[in-house]
């Protein structure tokens, strides 16, 4: 048996003891070390992200193999015992779109079942990563870790993965840009990191009032050249008094449930310049945005949804590098009876500053 924590509905995770599946010749069995969280995982957990189903939630999930099968083991080229990070889609590795590399579109999986958003009731039922174990279907996506990383820090590969492709894969930041970051949580900044590593002169984050001041404190360390607090000044004014005039190259937006963000990112995109819109707003209200500056300003304007394997290995060589100090970022690790506590700090329902970096630990 593995013991689990149930989304069983909004504000109710449930401990269930799960029985283990048998393994075949094309899947696997995790020993679950580490889980990060992200936004996601508390808008599921309060219920701003409704599933209308019981779920293990848990899409950031590190461990070891414990079970594997001989075909599945030459397909994701693993054994028993190595350390792997879990990808959140999965692949059928034979659609158009997966075969093109934009296997979070894959025509059998997509975003219906992704890992810590699938049904408890579908067999094995250890679809997530706040358990002891995570089942590894055919066609899970595998990620090699070195033995000696330390399993929270590792959980990074996912939010690092998303800055790097959404600044430098779908921004296409190049060397001498100009680069402005909505939002300083963790995906925030690790898109200030992958800018400076693809040669961003000069890179800007955005936060609002106290709930951001200790994040917005900590961005120098991570690349950011200016931090900027939208609560006292306006972005795009301080932006042009710290460059000397310059407008971003490139905008990435991460923000969550900040309406006033796509504004911010207009007034800030030089004419010309690229939008990246990676979070979400949960609401159709844009306060002081005018599609006629889209116009003038003749920007690009891009939706990224997701991380690929190219981001993840870049993200993952970053990490074991240790060129920035991941390993120092105030971290919480929660085990099975602190879940909820953590999860209501990082909803803002819960006294307490949320922490830059949240870890499930079984």
């Amino acid at each position: 048996m593995a013991t689990a924590l149930v989304l069983e509905s909004p504000r109710h995770l449930a401990r269930r003891d799960l029985p283990l599946p048998e393994i075949g010749d094309d899947d696997g069995l995790l020993r679950v070390e580490a889980c990060g969280l992200c936004g996601t995982d508390h808008e599921q957990y309060t219920g701003d992200l409704p599933a209308g189903f019981a779920f293990i939630p848990g899409h950031e999930t590190v461990g070891i193999i414990e079970a594997v099968g001989p075909r599945a083991a030459e397909r994701w080229g693993v054994q028993v015992g190595d350390r792997v990070a879990v990808e959140v889609f999965q692949s059928c590795r034979v659609c158009d779109e997966c075969v093109a590399g934009r296997y979070r579109r894959c025509d059998r999986h997509g975003m219906s079942d992704m890992y810590g958003f699938v049904d408890v009731a579908k067999p094995p039922s250890l679809w997530g990563g706040y358990a002891e174990h995570q089942y590894l279907g055919p066609d899970a996506m595998l990620l090699p870790l070195p033995r000696d990383i330390d399993p929270a820090i590792a959980t990074l590969f996912n939010p690092l993965g998303a800055g790097i492709r959404w600044t430098n894969t779908v921004g296409g930041v190049a060397e001498g840009d100009v680069v402005a970051v909505l939002g300083p949580g963790i995906r925030g900044l690790s898109a200030c990191v992958a800018a400076k590593e693809a040669g961003a002169a000069f890179v800007a984050i955005t936060g609002l009032g106290p709930r951001d001041a200790g994040r917005l404190a900590l961005a120098s360390h991570f690349g950011a050249d200016l931090a900027i607090d939208v609560a006292v000044d306006h972005p795009a004014k301080a932006l042009r008094a710290a460059t000397g005039g310059r407008q971003a190259d490139v905008v990435v937006d991460v923000t969550a449930k900040a309406p006033a963000a796509l504004a911010q990112a207009v007034a800030m995109a030089r004419p010309g310049g690229t939008i990246v819109l990676a979070g979400t707003r949960g609401s159709p209200d844009t306060p002081d945005f005018w599609p006629d500056h889209i116009v003038y300003k003749e920007l690009r304007l891009i939706g990224a949804l997701g991380v690929d394997v190219t981001a993840y290995r870049e993200a993952i060589s970053i990490l074991v590098s240790g060129r920035w100090p991941f390993a120092e970022l105030p971290r919480t690790c929660a085990g099975f009876d602190e879940a909820d506590a953590l999860l209501e700090t990082m909803a803002g329902e819960r006294s307490g500053e949320p922490p830059v970096h949240a870890v499930f630990v079984p």
